[in-house]
């Protein structure tokens, strides 16, 4: 039988997941509320859906595994609001659900290590849009839901070398800030993995081995790069918007020990530098 993917939300993480499925002759089916990004996801493979809610449930009656994706917004989650009612209808038909989620959930924790049995504390209003939308997500009986929280994704056309190269790159230090990080094709291999072996209700961190402060990764690029580096601002002193500075609100290492002990991953990028050095490698063969 053809395994059959709908993807709420055909964004980057989705993406990269769709480009691992369909050589193996999966058939994945890609939300967009733009009819001209339907015709590019035609392009890439993909059976575009317009966000409606018929043509939506029509599609859930046909697939296998559902991807959710969407974030949420003042109003809630987007995806429960269009076809939540439907997928609970038909929560046993699935093998498998996952939600991307983000380990903001966790909150502030001074720098200290988190995993999946960490109290979820968020701190910001998106953390806790967040947690919402997870508990909405579980509480859907039979529902085979995997919670995947993400760290901060990178990957191509996502990292930092074209704002160092423009001089836009910026090195604000706050003593003791370490972000975790994830390259977005070790995203795809988690989800593969999961998708490989379902565990209902199983909840994943997807990170790589090594958080570290913001400003060491843009200094790496520069140094990738051969440009200067840009000098290092104080938080106290830098000039931010609220969307930027609320980013330096939580600090906090995360555990990726279950993606490997459970899953069996081995992650490809483990920390930046690698990351960044194959980043760089795919720019400077394409050009």
């Amino acid at each position: 039988m053809t395994k059959r993917l709908l993807s709420l939300g055909h964004g980057y993480s989705a993406q990269a997941l769709a480009r691992h499925l369909l050589p193996q002759g999966w058939t994945v089916l890609g939300t967009t509320r733009d009819p001209d990004k339907a015709e590019r996801l035609r392009a890439e493979g993909i059976v575009p859906l317009l966000w409606d809610r018929a043509a939506v449930e029509e599609a859930l009656g046909r697939v296998s595994h559902v991807l959710i994706s969407a974030g949420p917004d003042a109003e809630g989650d987007p995806a429960l609001r269009l076809c939540g009612a439907a997928i609970a209808e038909r929560a046993a038909q699935f093998d498998w659900v996952g939600y991307l989620s983000t380990t903001g959930v966790y909150g502030d924790h001074g720098g200290g290590w988190v995993d999946e049995d960490t109290p979820l504390t968020p701190g910001t209003r998106r953390g806790a849009m967040r947690l919402a939308a997870e508990q909405a997500w579980r509480a859907i009986p039979d529902l085979p839901l995997h919670i995947f929280r993400l760290a901060g994704i990178y990957g191509p056309g996502r990292g930092p070398f074209a704002k160092v190269r423009a001089g836009t790159a910026r090195r604000i230090v706050k003593p003791g800030q370490v972000f975790s990080r994830i390259h977005v094709e070790d995203i795809a291999r988690v989800l593969e993995a999961s998708i490989g072996q379902p565990a209902p209700g199983a909840v994943y961190n997807v990170c790589d081995d090594d958080p570290a402060p913001p400003q060491d990764v843009i200094l790496h690029a520069a140094e990738l790069l051969g440009l200067a580096p840009p000098p290092e601002e104080p938080f106290d002193e830098a000039e931010m918007g609220a969307m930027a500075r609320s980013f330096y609100a939580e600090s906090k290492r995360v555990s990726n020990r279950r993606i490997k002990e459970d899953l069996g991953v081995t992650l490809s990028y483990p920390d930046y530098r690698a990351g960044l050095a194959a980043l760089l490698e795919d720019e400077t063969n394409a050009g």
